[in-house]
């Protein structure tokens, strides 16, 4: 083993059990691993979410599904409607399909990398994760945050992703056999306190010693690419309000925000521009606009107001009428959030 495989380990782990952050799915430093379904849910909700925003869903789900058989049982809308505002919605289809599988198979969770790799919806980070954190495995756990590290570290001149295989060689190389799971997060806190993409603290990282890239000027790593220009695309929305409620629709169950109430649209994708017809004839009148920004592409949704009475043809199959003064409690992504504030402003 190579003197950084050694020294690493020991002067990460020394830090984090002086700095670890305490945050609710967590044991602290040196204890007993915590619940396989509280790093589970941690890590699903976690991906491309900051632990600031996490925390409140953290803790409002497994106060209402406080196991894996209970979210198993739970039905799908709720789920799906408690999960609303944390973007990237198929995580949490993916989630329910894992915590029915887990049930299926005993209400256990499998303590194997590849045992969870087989579970609904856990790529090789999540996988890896729950395996070093909950069961004390010995994988690589590679993020955002470590990618940044392990980057810095190394002083690795290729742009981020073709960086990313040397990236898990290292970290599979510095992952000690003792205390995998606290060496990952240790790891992840480093990055998140310390190792910044900007203003790096390099002085009080516990491996300044060894860092390559800290003489060269640290922020020059990860070397990301050239930004592409995001696409952008147009669609409408539509607002139907009688007798102070407005008439949601369920999106189909695959594709762009799957599964989640919304208002009626124009059948806008990531690909291309909204065309299909409003859901009832006229009259309608223009509401404004908003812009959301999803990860492949901006969006400009018109909103179009419905004012006319002929509610009548709308099929009770395809939507449900919600009260207008609880619209927050319907779950709806942030888009459509932002849609109804307009469409209630403009009202």
């Amino acid at each position: 083993m190579d003197a950084s495989a050694q020294t690493i380990p020991a002067s990460l782990l020394g830090w984090y059990d002086a700095h670890a952050r305490a945050l609710p799915w967590r044991s602290p430093p040196g204890e007993a691993p915590p619940d396989p379904y509280r790093v589970w849910l941690s890590e699903v909700m976690l991906q491309q979410t900051t632990v600031a925003a996490v925390i409140p869903y953290f803790e409002k789900f497994t106060a209402r599904w406080p196991s894996v058989a209970a979210l198993a049982a739970a039905d799908e809308a709720e789920v799906m409607a408690a999960w609303a505002g944390l973007g990237y919605y198929s995580r949490a289809r993916n989630l329910i399909a894992c915590a029915r599988a887990v049930a299926e198979a005993g209400g256990i969770f499998p303590d194997t990398e590849a045992g969870l790799r087989a579970l609904p919806g856990l790529g090789a980070y999540t996988a890896a994760a729950v395996a070093a954190i909950a069961f004390g495995r010995r994988a690589a756990v590679v993020d955002a945050n470590v990618e940044r590290v392990v980057a810095r570290l190394e002083a690795l001149d290729r742009p981020l992703p073709q960086a990313r295989a040397r990236i898990r060689e290292v970290v599979e190389r510095i992952t000690p056999e003792d205390r995998p799971g606290d060496f990952a997060q240790a790891m992840m806190d480093l990055g998140a306190t310390v190792c910044t993409p900007r203003n790096p603290r390099c002085l009080l990282c516990p491996l300044a010693a060894v860092c390559k890239g800290r003489s060269l000027g640290a922020e020059r790593f990860p070397v990301k690419p050239a930004k592409k220009a995001k696409p952008g695309r147009k669609g409408r929305a539509f607002w139907i309000e009688r007798d102070g409620a407005v008439w949601l629709v369920r999106r189909a169950g695959r594709g762009m925000l799957g599964g989640m109430r919304a208002l009626p649209d124009d059948g806008w994708s990531a690909r291309d521009d909204g065309a299909a017809p409003p859901p009832l004839a006229g009259p309608w009148q223009g509401g404004g606009s908003v812009r959301h920004t999803f990860t492949h592409f901006h969006l400009d949704l018109q909103l179009m107001l419905y004012s006319g009475s002929d509610w009548a043809r709308l099929d009770p199959q395809d939507g449900e009428w919600w009260p207008v003064e609880r619209i927050g409690e319907a779950g709806l992504p942030t888009l459509f959030a932002k849609a109804a504030t307009r469409a209630r402003g403009e009202k």
